[in-house]
């Protein structure tokens, strides 16, 4: 069996790596930092930003490792008494057992092909993050493919989305500011469902402050976490076979903040769907996965005699994978692999009877045939399609560029003012 390839190339590449350094932002007016200002989301900046990360000194990286699906990492912290928004940025990355989550095989067939030593749980994972034991949000995240997976042929030049800028993801924990205002020590912790060997994560807690005064105070006055609903339906007779896995998810929470920007209600939804069709073929050495993530969070904000100001994201992970794997004999392997990689999202903001939008969308496809012998690619051809369009906040944006054997073969690029 052979379907995902990640393999060592032996070409010598030169990389000029540009530092751009921009000048510091005028400090905002307390008039800035307002409830107008709430609803634009990650347009505000935040006062104040606390690493989530290992505690210093260490010896090697500030994330946290986590090696399966039983292990959680925990870090403890402490805000100022003066926060009126709250919210957290996570960064995942996972690799070893679990690079290729997406496509790993699940327990019942391995344990029924005795294949000791292949990456098992399934194809779905989550990062469930929680505050003092209460589930506040869930990750369920790109598939960012790195330079060498699946057949690094298809990521030069163009590397595979994320690859070299992974993507974060918002949890707004300001519902919850009520529990944690009072100047003691709480924890965030996270774990990976069906997690192996390993994921990495740490985050950022941005905090706003209310400069004209001393303490905010707030309360909780809903939070519900439904237990995650999971699916997985198996058809297969010794290592050909087809799985159907499915999840959802629903996180919501609701309280107030009262400061000198007056009595402010959040609320914050996640909605979660997931759904991964496998198909095995060839006595396991072909594998088809089409996979589909919709990930859309809403965040609101009121005033007792204001209209609801709210902010929704709608993401969209799309992944496809054709890959078969062909013995040659002599330690020779023919490898053939399609990909298909998209991240679109949608974000808008409503502002009384108003809104505004912006829509991106970011799609590649991917062809590769490569012979391998000892683990090194010796030939092969490999070509990237990709598309870049964005259209919002008065300006549209479009990029249309191909590869082929490291050789861009079209490059066109399109701006405009809305």
């Amino acid at each position: 069996m052979g379907n995902i390839v990640d393999t060592t190339y032996t070409g010598i590449y030169h990389v000029t790596v540009s530092i751009y350094f921009y000048p510091a932002e005028k400090k905002l007016r307390h008039s800035d930092h307002g409830f107008n200002n709430l609803v634009s989301g990650r347009d505000s900046k935040a006062d104040l930003i606390l690493p989530i990360s290992r505690n210093l000194p260490l010896n090697d990286g500030l994330w946290f490792e986590i090696q399966n699906s039983t292990d959680s990492e925990a870090k403890e912290f402490k805000i100022p008494q003066n926060v009126y928004r709250a919210v957290l940025e996570v960064y995942v990355s996972f690799h070893e057992n679990d690079e290729f989550w997406y496509g790993n095989y699940p327990n019942e067939y391995i344990i029924a092909n005795n294949l000791t030593g292949y990456p098992g749980n399934g194809p779905f994972r989550e990062v469930v993050i929680s505050l003092d034991g209460e589930i506040v949000g869930a990750v369920w995240p790109f598939t960012v493919v790195f330079t060498g997976g699946i057949n690094p042929l298809l990521w030069r030049p163009i590397s595979g989305i994320g690859s070299f800028d992974l993507p974060s993801y918002d949890i707004e924990i300001t519902p919850f500011l009520g529990n944690i205002l009072d100047g003691k020590t709480h924890k965030l912790v996270f774990t990976v469902t069906n997690a192996l060997n390993v994921w990495y994560i740490d985050a950022n807690l941005h905090l706003w402050l209310d400069h004209r005064s001393t303490s905010t105070e707030g309360k909780l006055l809903k939070h519900e976490s439904k237990p995650l609903a999971f699916a997985l339906v198996s058809n297969f007779k010794g290592l050909n076979g087809k799985f159907s896995t499915s999840a959802r998810r629903l996180i919501s929470s609701n309280g107030w903040v009262k400061s000198s920007h007056g009595n402010i209600t959040t609320r914050f939804n996640q909605h979660l769907g997931y759904s991964n069709l496998m198909e095995m073929g060839k006595d396991g050495d072909l594998q088809i996965v089409n996979q589909t993530i919709n990930f859309t969070d809403t965040v609101s904000f009121r005033k007792p005699s204001s209209n609801t100001k709210s902010f929704e994201s709608l993401k969209n992970f799309k992944f496809y994978m054709y890959s078969d794997y062909m013995d040659q004999g002599n330690d020779t392997s023919l490898s053939v692999a399609n990909v298909t990689l998209g991240f679109n999202e949608k974000n808008v903001k409503h502002a009384g009877l108003g809104f505004v939008s912006n829509i991106l969308r970011n799609l590649q496809n991917g062809q590769g045939v490569m012979v391998v012998k000892n683990n090194l690619v010796q030939s092969g051809e490999g070509s990237t399609q990709q598309e870049y369009t964005y259209n919002g906040s008065g300006l549209c944006y479009f990029r249309n560029i191909s590869s082929s054997n490291y050789s861009i073969l079209y490059d066109k690029v399109v701006k405009c003012m809305q």
